[in-house]
This record gives C-alpha cells, sequence and structure tokens, in this order.
C-alpha cells in the first residue's frame, strides 16, 4: 500500500512564508478610505497567495504531494460587513498561477473550513453564513483552476440536544445545496460530537466521502476499533462526489488525518509531532486491501512534525518491519 504524508497550511521549515496574513475589521474600519482599505486587503491576498506558491515549491521539492490550504488566503473574505466586495478579479492571476503549478505537479490539495460550518445547525442564519462560507472555499479553488477532487473538508457540526436529529438536517441541507458545492465535500469525524460510525452513515446517506481522523476516532468512539470500519470508510471514496472530475481510470485515493495526543490530560489536543506506532498500526490493518491512501498530519509542526515522521519509518524500513520509503513523504506498507 502506497502512502503519502501531506501536512496543513504552514510551514515551521521555511521562515518568513506565512500564507494567512490578515488583518483585523477594527484596523479596517480605522482606514478612511475604504477602497484604499480594500486594496490593502487585496495586497495582503496577493502576499498569502505568493507565500502558497513558495509552500508549493518547497513541498514538491521534498516529495509532498498532499497539503491543506489555508481558509485565510484573502483576508476578511467572508466578513458580513464586506459582502458586496468581490476580491478575485484582483487576484486571477496569483490564483491561476497556483492552481497551475498544482496541477502540473499532480498534488492533492484541500480546504477545511473552520467549525463554524455547520450544516446541522437549526439557524437559519448560521445555515446562511455556513453556505457562503462553503461557496467561498469553492471560488478559491474555482479560481486556481482545479477540478472537483479538490475538496472541501468539513464536520457534521453539533448535536443541538438531538443527535439523530441533527445527522437529518445535515442530510436535508446538504441535499439542497448546490451541486457545485456538494462535489467538493468530504466529511470527517470529530473529537466530541459525531462518531466514526456515526459519520459514516451520514456519508453512506448521502453519498459523501469519508476521511477517518485516527486520532478524533480514538478519543471519541462506541467501542469500535478503526480497522473494522476501514472497508465501509473506502467504499464512500468510491462514490458519484468522490470521483467526480477524476480523470479516466485514477481514483482518488482515500484520506485520513493522523495526529497524536498533547499528553493524557489533555488527550484531544495535538501534540507537536506523530508517535509512529498507532498509525504504522493502523495502516498495516488496512495495507491488504488498500493500495493507497493519503495521510494528512495535524501537528503543531506542520511539515516538521512530517520531516520527523519519516525519519522514524525510515529507522523502521532498517529494521525490516515491511515498511520501504519511497521518497521524502511517501513510504509502501506491506501488511
Amino acid at each position: 500500500m502506497i502512502v503519502r504524508f501531506g501536512y496543513v497550511a504552514m510551514s515551521t521549515v521555511i521562515k518568513d512564508c506565512s500564507p494567512s496574513k490578515t488583518m483585523t475589521m477594527a484596523s479596517f474600519k480605522k482606514l478612511d478610505d475604504r477602497e484604499a482599505a480594500l486594496r490593502r486587503l487585496e495586497n495582503l491576498a496577493r502576499m498569502n497567495l505568493h507565500n502558497t506558491l513558495r509552500l508549493m515549491k518547497h513541498n514538491v521539492g521534498s516529495d509532498i504531494f498532499v497539503y491543506r490550504l489555508t481558509s485565510k488566503l484573502i483576508p476578511l473574505a467572508t466578513h458580513p460587513d464586506l459582502k458586496d466586495w468581490n476580491p478575485f478579479a484582483a487576484l486571477a492571476e496569483e490564483f491561476a498561477e497556483v492552481g497551475q503549478y498544482v496541477k502540473k505537479h499532480g498534488m492533492r490539495v484541500s480546504f477545511h473550513p473552520d467549525h463554524f460550518t455547520v450544516l446541522s445547525t437549526p439557524r437559519p442564519e448560521v445555515l446562511v453564513s455556513s453556505i457562503r462560507d462553503l461557496q467561498h472555499h469553492t471560488d478559491m479553488l474555482n479560481a486556481m483552476g482545479l477540478p472537483a477532487m479538490a475538496k472541501n473538508n468539513i464536520h457534521i457540526g453539533g448535536a443541538y440536544g438531538d443527535k439523530p436529529a441533527a445527522a437529518k438536517r445535515f442530510e436535508k441541507h446538504f441535499r439542497e445545496l448546490p451541486a457545485a458545492l456538494q462535489a467538493r465535500i468530504t466529511l470527517e469525524n470529530d473529537d466530541k460530537t459525531f462518531t466514526a460510525p456515526e459519520t459514516l452513515a451520514v456519508c453512506q446517506n448521502v453519498g459523501l466521502p469519508m476521511v477517518l481522523d485516527i486520532h478524533h476516532q480514538w478519543v471519541n468512539n462506541e467501542g469500535e476499533l478503526p480497522w473494522e470500519l476501514w472497508p465501509d470508510i473506502q467504499q464512500t471514496w468510491r462514490s458519484e462526489f468522490a470521483q467526480k472530475d477524476a480523470p479516466l481510470g485514477e481514483l482518488l485515493p482515500p484520506k485520513i488525518h493522523v495526529s497524536s495526543p498533547r499528553s493524557p490530560s489533555d488527550p484531544r489536543s495535538h501534540a507537536d509531532g506523530v508517535e509512529p506506532a498507532p498509525l504504522v498500526a493502523f495502516l498495516k490493518r488496512i495495507a491488504a486491501d488498500t493500495p493507497a491512501v493519503d495521510v494528512m498530519i495535524e501537528a503543531k509542526l506542520k511539515d516538521g512534525a512530517l520531516f520527523g515522521l519519516m525519519e522514524a519509518m525510515k529507522e523502521l524500513a532498517d529494521a525490516g518491519n515491511g515498511i520501504s520509503v519511497l521518497n521524502g513523504a511517501s513510504v509502501n506498507i506491506e501488511p
């Protein structure tokens, strides 16, 4: 089984390369000239996209082909006070350049809209805001010229005192989304509310691909083992939404998230790096029936955690554990 590792948004290795430079709304409002203030936001976005391209080149140079883009590429883009602002025309060239690089090198990129994007909400105003946020993330992927295989990963959302009703509400709201938004979504189990089996059931009901977070599953489960769910999770990646726009004969590999607990007293928070043993144990369990899987590392050290994990993988490979290192960010795992 081929395993590719990726990381989230920021680099702890490349200095002065933040793709998330921003401005507060308070600072924006202090500027007397609103048009000049909007141009300043656009210039910040240009810098973020420039740094994103720098990170992409760093990734390719390090054999990293799985990467999560920051949602903060355009500062204040979804703020309610800026509904009349459309920055995409001004940023068309920069978005296109990033997208061209992604396509040239066959990278798998995604977004993860924040926890305020919840389709399970019973509140109409929150639903409107959530759909607007999903539209914004989709607009960014479209501006990059990326097909629907570039996804927006979200959680089901809150339970609001009735988890089955919330799950049904998510399904209803999802089915009412524009097709272009539906095609971009993947769904992930969370660490407090919707377990992996519950998330899988929703994915099966609406045809969404499921991203299994094995750390979340460890701290929020019903006694199931993660590899017991894997055959059904893997099947969700064969759905129409999962493979929309995929080249003929090329299936998008399933994706999982991995992180390690910060401490026994704080098991939900993410540690700086990734403990390899639990991850390798899971990967070996699924290797026999899984040709490939992409692993998003959600650790505080970002790409530094990825490089640390690869060093651990090299040591395991040298010890003859059925692991072979393919390049700087990929391994082959035997059952």
